[in-house]
């Protein structure tokens, strides 16, 4: 019985995950270095320990137009 529910909760997380409902763990998602870059300099520019003239050039370095976030890459699906 103990068998058949571990089966069957396993089953459902399977289902769930190969659909897309359910992402991967929090401690698995990997952050790119470039946007960490770019959430430090807006933080930075927010709290006002640079000026916007040193945001934008910083901002040109990592080669990001503020307030333009790149389209999310589709992934996708296995048949």
């Amino acid at each position: 019985m103990f068998l058949l529910f571990l089966l069957l909760v396993a089953g459902t997380l399977l289902y769930l995950r190969k659909t897309g409902q359910l992402g991967a763990p929090p401690w698995a998602r990997r952050v790119s270095p470039e946007h960490e870059a770019r959430e430090i300099l807006a933080t930075r520019f927010a709290s006002g320990d640079i000026s916007s003239d040193e945001f934008l050039e910083r901002a040109s370095v990592l080669n990001w137009t503020p307030g333009v976030e790149p389209l999310p890459v589709p992934r996708g699906r296995k048949r």
